[in-house]
């Protein structure tokens, strides 16, 4: 998801840092510094938006929602001391909850604890940082499906496993963000971690007994 790119952003820009860039937009109305945030967070802010919704077009209504707030509350409700990509993560969870909530869209996955699991879920996956062009396609089948299971967590757990593994936001962060305690936030990772691992688990059974 890429609104209002332009190729043309001088590259003075790019090497600012988002304080900078932010500062420049609200003192002095600099369109290429509100431009230059957009491509570098955008792509972060749909994704995890499509994660909790799994539609694309009510995630396009969300993102367009929550960028038109972004520049119309700049002005007045934030604070140029705190981090500008969290601000604008809490304007997108909170327009992705109250969405979700309005919609009842709940998926109910059992929890359970399993004694066995010596590491988690995220220590099985491929290495993400530079795949030979032969695991590429392996690799974007995990992806996929990692993706279709966080989709099938309780809100609770795939609104941290979105932030926390796609986001790389610290936990203390999430649970500002989530308004919950950090032993709350880390409960419901845990918890995510298990049943997708138990998700992951079931999927690899079946697929063995096909063959």
């Amino acid at each position: 998801m890429r609104l209002n790119n332009s190729d043309h952003i001088p590259r003075r820009y790019e090497q600012m840092k988002d304080r900078e860039l932010v500062h420049l937009f609200r003192k002095k109305d600099d369109q290429l510094a509100f431009q230059e945030l957009m491509n570098r967070h955008q792509a972060k802010i749909y994704s995890y938006i499509y994660s909790m919704i799994q539609n694309r077009e009510t995630a396009n209504d969300i993102f367009q929602e929550t960028f038109t707030k972004v520049i119309t509350k700049m002005d007045d409700t934030y604070n140029e001391q705190g981090k500008w990509i969290a601000w604008v993560m809490r304007i997108a969870h909170n327009a992705t909850i109250d969405h979700i909530r309005k919609q009842k869209r709940f998926v109910d996955v059992s929890s359970s604890y399993d004694e066995e699991s010596k590491t988690d879920f995220y220590e099985r996956l491929p290495d993400e940082g530079t795949p030979g062009q032969h695991d590429q396609l392996e690799l974007d089948e995990s992806t996929s499906r990692l993706l279709k299971h966080i989709g099938n967590l309780p809100e609770e757990q795939r609104t941290v496993v979105m932030l926390r593994h796609y986001y790389e936001m610290p936990f203390k962060e999430i649970a500002e963000l989530t308004d919950v305690s950090i032993n709350t936030a880390l409960g419901r990772m845990r918890y995510a971690l298990i049943n997708l691992r138990k998700m992951f688990d079931e999927e690899h059974e079946k697929e063995s007994n096909k063959v």
